[in-house]
Parts: C-alpha cells; sequence; structure tokens
C-alpha cells in the first residue's frame, strides 16, 4: 500500500517535472483501485471505480495528488490516451459520459459553491502528458477563460472553426454542441473532422459548459494541435471564482 501511495503522488504531477515520473504510475494506482473494489468493496485509494460489464467499459475516478478539487477519470482497461483506437469505438463513449458525471466531485470538494457549468473537462496530447494511461482532468474553469468565450460565442458553429482570440496564449479550434445535441454528443470521434492532417498524438482536447447567458446552451469544444499541450492552462486549480463567491 506504501508503494501504491507512493505512485499516486507521482501521478500527473507538474509538467515541468514530466520527465522525472514514470509514465505508469497512474496505471499501477489504477490497478489497486481495482482490486480493492473486487476485493473489499472499496475504491480506495480511488473516490470511485465502475467496473466493467458486459455492456459498458470500466472506469475509476480518482483525486490528482496535492490538488483540493482536481480530478481525473480513467478507463480501467489499458487505453494510452487521446490517439488510441479504443476510443473510436461506440462504447468508449462512456467514458466520456463518465466524466461529465464526476464533475460534482469537483463542486463537492468547494461545498457546492459553483455550479456543474464552471467546471471544464481536458485531455491532453501525448507530447503534453505525463502519464501513457488516458486521464480526463475535471478542475475549475479559469474567470479569464469563461470571459473571453461569453465575448466570443459568435464565433463558434457546428463545425470546426480556428479562433481569433487566443486563449491563455494559445490558438485553438472551436466547435459548438447545442443542447439537444448534447447528450449523446462524443467529442473525441469530432476530432476526426478537424481541418488539416489528422494527427491525434499532437492533438488535445477540452470541453467547456456555454455560459449562462447563451441561449443556445450546450458544450464549447476546444481542439488545439501542435507540439505542446495548452489545455491544461484553461483550468483554475485555485478555484477563485468559488474562493470568490465563499467571501460574498
Amino acid at each position: 500500500m506504501r508503494f501504491v501511495l507512493f505512485s499516486l503522488a507521482l501521478v500527473v504531477g507538474a509538467s515541468s517535472a514530466r520527465a522525472a515520473i514514470h509514465r505508469e504510475a497512474l496505471w499501477v494506482v489504477l490497478q489497486s483501485c481495482v482490486v480493492a473494489q473486487n476485493t473489499a468493496g472499496i475504491p480506495f485509494p480511488c473516490l470511485a471505480v465502475n467496473l466493467a460489464s458486459n455492456s459498458a467499459p470500466g472506469y475509476a475516478v480518482l483525486r490528482a495528488p496535492f490538488s483540493a478539487t482536481r480530478v481525473l477519470v480513467v478507463p480501467t482497461e489499458k487505453v494510452e490516451g487521446l490517439e488510441s483506437p479504443i476510443l473510436q469505438r461506440p462504447e468508449a463513449s462512456a467514458y466520456w459520459q463518465a466524466a461529465l458525471g464526476a464533475r460534482h466531485f469537483v463542486t463537492d470538494a468547494l461545498g457546492g459553491r459553483i455550479p456543474l457549468s464552471e467546471i471544464a473537462l481536458a485531455i491532453n496530447s501525448s507530447v503534453g502528458r505525463s502519464q501513457d494511461q488516458l486521464h480526463i482532468h475535471l478542475d475549475c474553469l479559469k474567470p479569464a477563460v469563461r470571459s473571453a468565450l461569453q465575448q466570443h460565442a459568435s464565433a463558434f458553429t457546428a463545425r470546426w472553426t480556428p479562433l481569433k482570440v487566443p486563449l491563455e496564449g494559445a490558438r485553438y479550434f472551436g466547435l459548438k454542441v447545442g443542447a439537444s445535441q448534447a447528450e449523446g454528443f462524443y467529442p473525441i470521434v469530432s476530432l476526426a473532422r478537424l481541418p488539416g492532417p489528422r494527427n491525434l498524438h499532437a492533438t488535445s482536447l477540452a470541453v467547456i459548459s456555454a455560459p449562462a447567458n447563451d441561449p443556445r446552451g450546450g458544450f464549447y469544444i476546444l481542439a488545439y494541435r501542435g507540439r505542446r499541450s495548452p489545455v491544461e492552462k484553461l483550468l483554475d486549480p485555485t478555484c477563485s471564482e468559488a474562493s470568490r463567491s465563499a467571501a460574498r
């Protein structure tokens, strides 16, 4: 167990320390969660484990080390990352639905001071991640990113479009999914329609709920293609909006 906890401490650490992190540490932690769930009925050290069945793949939810709010959703089968062909299967959309359903772990940690719509989801590219097991990051959205999206909401359409406004210093492709299409939408499959050559190894993805003032509702989908993976910069590990809410 001490080895498992040590591995957990290594998982998805700061990007500047990527080279020092064992890229299978998350997989080791995940296996311990599955064993604990199978043998004792508890998910420790994960927050939750949903075991695979004949009808749906399994996944686990765990809190990122050294973070009060960052949550990860991880398949219980071996899936290296966004580029994995496994994620193109229809049943793999269960991972995305699990991530949407796990947003409450973030808001619960904040005492419900912000709504689920302020929780963003992000997946790093292979060049930007520290672990070779797919993990969907869930955390608060930076207020500056929310403000930029509100100001440029009209730039998002039903087709992937290069956004003219940078978000945290990076230029993204944007896609809008309205509320009526959101329930069955699976953003990873939509990456196949990105303009230009298909290279999922160099693609990162973020999904953000539309703000309350957007009558269309749904989600903003962001994709970045390049030699870095800036999507985590869209997230706010301090959850400053929740802090402001508590102060009011």
